[in-house]
């Protein structure tokens, strides 16, 4: 299959009426691992996860070590393989070449807040960098209203988000990821003011559950950091019990 196809596929996934849920991997095992379960129609990569891996803060990787993962990822599967990639870096159109070229076809960028005339600049930059590489890029523009919004009303924050979201769709974003931790009230009103199938989220303990977003007109649902939180939770649970003296548990299952 051609980029620009798994791109259509990727685009596709995001239109479609059923929720596209994604449990985010940060290296080519966890990806293997994802990639081959029934369910998993495209691969999600999480930034914090990868910086975690290499020793990094989130968003403080080098962008070289990204790419050179993602590249990675890409060669391991053959799902569409959307990446988080931070806030574009310095110059997101050439961050966005770049990903294409190592075989990437979706991303999340991020807008920290910069101001909506600047971010939509760069949606646009990111956009037109993947026309010129023939690839349908889909970006999942990501806007930190909620996130970034300091101690603002909830109201003011959600004004911000349906802003920004409405301008990254019409600068050519296929969906706009709003993380956040709040209920059902305020997703409703994301979809309200961004569009059906154009709100991505991500599932922290306020979201509804995925079947409710479904309904709701969400497109996507993400997992972030949360999926290698649980793996390195497990890790530690079993590092535990085996220096308390216990043995490892029958039915491991044989993942690498």
């Amino acid at each position: 299959m051609t980029l620009n196809a798994k791109a259509h596929v990727l685009r596709d996934l995001h239109t479609a009426p059923e929720l596209l849920q994604v449990v985010n991997v940060w290296d080519v095992v966890s990806a293997r691992a994802i990639a081959d379960l029934p369910g998993t129609r495209a691969l999600a990569t999480a930034g914090h996860s990868i910086a975690a891996t290499f020793g990094y803060d989130d968003g403080e990787i080098p962008f070289d070590l990204t790419l050179d993962l993602l590249g990675r990822i890409t060669a391991a599967v053959d799902l569409p393989v959307t990446a988080d990639l931070d806030d574009g870096y310095v110059e997101p159109g050439e961050t966005t070449r770049r990903v294409i070229g190592a075989g990437v076809v979706g991303a999340n960028v991020e807008d920290r807040l910069r101001p909506l005339a600047e971010s939509v600049a760069r949606v646009e930059a990111i956009i037109a960098a993947g026309a010129a590489e023939g690839v349908d890029f889909v970006l999942n523009a990501r806007t930190d209203a909620f996130v970034r919004g300091g101690d603002r009303p909830v109201e003011e924050s959600l004004a911000d988000a349906v802003a920004r979201g409405r301008a990254y769709v019409a600068a050519g974003a296929t969906t706009v990821f709003v993380p956040g931790n709040f209920g059902e009230d305020v997703v409703a009103q994301l979809v309200d003011g961004i569009g059906e199938r154009k709100v991505s989220l991500i599932g922290f303990p306020a979201i509804p559950a995925p079947a409710r977003l479904a309904e709701l007109g969400v497109a996507r649902l993400s997992y972030g950091p949360l999926t290698q939180r649980v793996a390195l939770g497990a890790l530690v649970d079993l590092a535990e019990s085996v220096y308390s003296g216990a043995v490892p548990p029958e039915g491991i299952r044989p993942l690498n």
